[in-house]
């Protein structure tokens, strides 16, 4: 009796190899999909690009080093599979982080105007507004907030440059100004002909406006869009403040901002965008969490600019 032919062996590959596959996809994919679908990533601070790139590199090694161990089924002890699906969920966790660090992208919009006495220059940490006419003396650091482009602050700002204030959009690293809330003090010492500085940000950005306004004696205003300091701020000293917030804001809402008022100085001024939210202080488009405005944005954006204008104009060196 002739025995049947036996049914060819297949290798059935072990969980934690789909893990290590599903994670090189992550690492190339995730980080490939931001720095060639997002232009802000590659405008912003060199830092997220070049976390982006590293993990696509360590993706690309990983999965050859997959490729040539794939005929392989290494034996291992119970502490070697723990630490290795350790790592792998880290892995996953890495990868999350940087997706949601894609920054919000600037989108032109109707109060995008080109001025042409205006000159704009970027370096890989800040866009440099600079008004034409006759010399600056008066000038405006601004943190952008968080996850959001520098450049979506730019029109808003073009008011205030137009009116003769040197305008910095600074380019935080990760797009997260509280890793180097000190960032202003280069943008300082590099314009010395300025002799009046404002600090000012965007939600989590005027936190770090606060905190640097509030160590630097050499600091004559502060203007917070949207944004309210977490330490108080009443001993400080000759320091102007104006806040501006809007009235629809989801995420500093207004009882946020009128609780600040215990926080900032006696005399600091504040303006509510009635209709405005928290999206409306910058040109990226919505935002989650945000709340529903009841005026467009380009009338949002005419109130915020023309109390800017009138603060930074006005302000009074120390």
């Amino acid at each position: 009796m002739t025995s049947s032919p036996e049914a060819p062996s297949v290798t059935r590959r072990p969980a934690l190899f789909w893990a290590s596959v599903l994670c090189v996809a992550a690492l190339v994919l995730v980080p490939l999909g931001m720095l060639l679908g997002n232009p802000a990533v590659l405008r912003g601070h060199p830092l997220l690009p070049a976390l982006l790139v590293t993990a696509v590199v360590v993706g690309v090694l990983w999965g050859l080093l997959l490729w040539r161990r794939r005929g392989a089924s290494p034996k291992r002890s119970v502490v070697r599979v723990v630490g290795a699906w350790a790592g792998r969920v880290a892995v996953v966790a890495l990868v999350a982080m940087l997706a949601w660090l894609n920054p919000f992208a600037y989108q032109a919009g109707a109060t995008a105007a080109s001025t042409p006495e205006l000159s704009v220059m970027e370096s890989p940490t800040a866009i440099i507004m600079t008004p034409g006419g006759a010399p600056s003396t008066k000038g405006l650091i601004f943190y952008p907030g968080a996850r959001v482009e520098a450049r979506a602050y730019a029109d808003i700002l073009k008011p205030a440059v137009d009116a003769g204030v040197l305008a910095i959009i600074l380019k935080t690293p990760l797009n997260l100004s509280l890793l180097d809330g000190n960032q202003a003090r280069g943008a300082m010492a590099d314009h010395p002909e300025i002799s009046t500085w404002t600090v000012g940000g965007h939600s989590l950005g005027g936190v770090s406006a606060s905190s640097f306004a509030l160590g630097n004696q050499d600091v004559d205003g502060l203007l917070l869009y949207a944004s309210y300091p977490l330490d108080s701020m009443r001993d400080r000293s000759g320091l102007q403040v104006l806040s501006i917030s809007g009235s629809e804001d989801g995420l500093s809402t207004p009882a946020k901002v009128e609780a600040s008022r215990e926080l900032l100085p006696l005399d600091a001024t504040f303006v509510e965008v009635q209709g405005g939210n928290h999206a409306f202080f910058g040109s990226y488009g919505p935002q989650p969490g945000d709340g529903d405005p009841t005026v467009s944005r380009e009338a949002a954006q005419e109130q915020i600019a023309k109390s800017t204008v009138a603060f930074l104009t006005g302000l009074k060196g120390i």
